[in-house]
């Protein structure tokens, strides 16, 4: 059960992970800048208000990241884009090149020219998009106002050589200035060092960065560096970091926030946008007529299970043709990416398990994990049933939608074949407001030779099953017969391993 009150820097925390993975740096990258920001805002001796913006937007600064979908059609692989583009310099002429045949070396020649032929035209658009959804998310999250207002110039330079509108010097938000020192001296600290930030922000500085806070920030480097360097865990220091006064909510907004960061995951794709929820609604009605007694961490583990979505390349989301071997694996990791994200915070670490479970199949099949039935809580099941039916009945690239019919047959067959769980596949077909079918069992079992098998399995005799079932020994044993010829087993335990691997128990 979630907390009756809870932090948003959990969510925060996770949402910058996820971040990471869409942006192809290492995990906690965010909360590097973060705690960077919050060093410099002390030596700054900023208010609490200004210190608050600079912590949360420096955690969450590429929250904007929803172009890429676009940035994959244009350079193949958006998350190096992405990570190129946060740390190219075009105001350092020696520099840019260096990063340009980086670049080169990653995506491939085409890309890199694609990138200088259209960077004059549509980089201003898809930086602004990228502003766009940055501020929408940010409201829907409950940020304070500056740090939303920031978002709009995290893209531009001092010099003026930035996007989307060229704006430089004092023009620019305060705090996105603060956030643009920090991010860069976070990442080139990852990489080298005390030394190595120190270095980079003095060469950024009255170029991409705002000289003053530049000044600052290399006469206080070792104080403001100092947290990052000694930390075990970034993001519990994160937590244990957050000024005052600390931002939270109740329970009954939780699906606020998280609603962002599965919006933010759905962008991956063009054919994605509104999967999060969709699977969402369905699998909180499914449960509701499963009888389940409590729908809340069902619900927020349903928005956030493909948030490991991230850190797989758009243009295989986006591929209309078959995915190679390669690509299938990449693929397979997103509910272990999902698992990691959510299992980094106190709050969403007990709904990993849960969420991370949406293509785990009862017979053994699904991924990451290969998980069997007796794995799986009757939550996994329904999460698994509800992502099949939605995506059943979105377009994807390589297919329409499928009616609703279509996909409850589909869903169907799926526990049919001993894939889903029948009970919840039917739930979620109903759901979805088609007929509810009678639940099909594996092997072409019967409604009451499934009764006979879970009480069996639970080492019942006939005599006792007969009594529990209001029949006579005599049909429990005729019953119990057909479930040995139907399933090929032979022993009470051979048939209690059926009714286990089956999810029937």
């Amino acid at each position: 059960m979630l907390a009756e009150r809870s932090r948003l820097v959990d969510v925060l925390a996770a949402l910058s992970l996820t971040t990471d993975l869409a942006t192809g740096f290492p995990f906690e990258r965010g909360s590097r800048a973060c705690l960077v920001a919050d060093g410099l805002a002390r030596a700054l001796e900023l208010g609490p208000r200004d210190h608050r913006a600079a912590f949360l937007a420096s955690l969450v600064r590429a929250i904007g990241c929803g172009h890429a979908s676009e940035n994959a059609a244009l350079f193949g692989d958006d998350i190096a884009f992405e990570r190129f583009l946060v740390t190219f310099d075009p105001g350092d002429e020696a520099v840019a090149g260096a990063q340009l045949a980086a670049f080169e070396t990653i995506a491939g020649a085409a890309a890199m020219q694609k990138f200088l032929a259209v960077a004059p035209s549509v980089g201003p658009v898809a930086v602004r998009a990228s502003c766009e959804v940055a501020a929408s998310l940010g409201t829907q999250l409950g940020l304070p106002a500056a740090v939303v207002e920031s978002f709009g110039d995290v893209f531009e330079r001092w010099d003026g050589r930035g996007l989307p509108d060229g704006r430089a010097g004092e023009a620019l938000h305060p705090i996105a200035r603060i956030v643009g020192v920090c991010e860069q001296a976070a990442i080139a600290h990852a990489l080298g060092g005390v030394g190595a930030a120190r270095l980079e922000i003095a060469r950024r500085a009255g170029g991409h960065l705002d000289p003053s806070l530049c000044e600052v920030f290399l006469a206080n480097a070792d104080e403001v560096l100092a947290p990052i360097e000694e930390a075990d865990d970034l993001v519990d220091l994160v937590r244990a970091s957050e000024p005052a006064p600390v931002l939270w909510f109740s329970a009954v907004d939780l699906e606020r926030p998280c609603a962002a960061l599965a919006t933010f995951a759905d962008l991956k794709g063009f054919h994605l946008i509104g999967h999060s929820p969709h699977v969402a609604g369905l699998a909180v009605e499914g449960a509701r007529l499963a009888g389940f007694d409590e729908v809340d961490d069902l619900r927020v583990a349903a928005l956030l299970h493909d948030v490991g979505r991230a850190g797989v390349v758009s243009s295989i989301w986006d591929r209309p043709g078959p995915l190679g071997a390669a690509d299938r694996e990449r693929v397979r990791l997103h509910p272990h990416w999902t698992e990691r994200v959510l299992s980094s915070t106190p709050l969403l670490a007990p709904l990993a398990p849960l969420a991370a479970a949406h293509h785990e199949r009862l017979d053994g099949s699904g991924y990451h994990r290969a998980a069997r039935a007796a794995d799986l809580s009757r939550g996994a099941r329904l999460l698994a049933a509800a992502d099949v039916f939605a995506a059943m009945t979105e377009d994807r690239p390589h297919r329409p939608a499928h009616t609703r019919d279509e996909a409850a047959r589909s869903v169907q067959n799926e526990a049919v074949a001993g894939r889903l769980d029948p009970e919840m596949a039917a739930a979620v077909i109903e759901a979805a407001g088609a007929r509810r079918p009678r639940t099909a069992w594996p092997n072409d079992l019967t409604d009451r030779e499934v009764d006979v098998l879970r009480l069996t399995a639970r080492g019942l005799s006939n005599k006792k099953i007969a009594t529990s079932l209001v029949v006579s020994p005599r049909t429990v044993q005729n019953h119990l017969a057909a479930v040995y010829d139907k399933t090929g087993r032979r022993t009470r335990a051979g048939a209690a391993v059926f009714a286990v691997e089956h999810g029937l128990i």
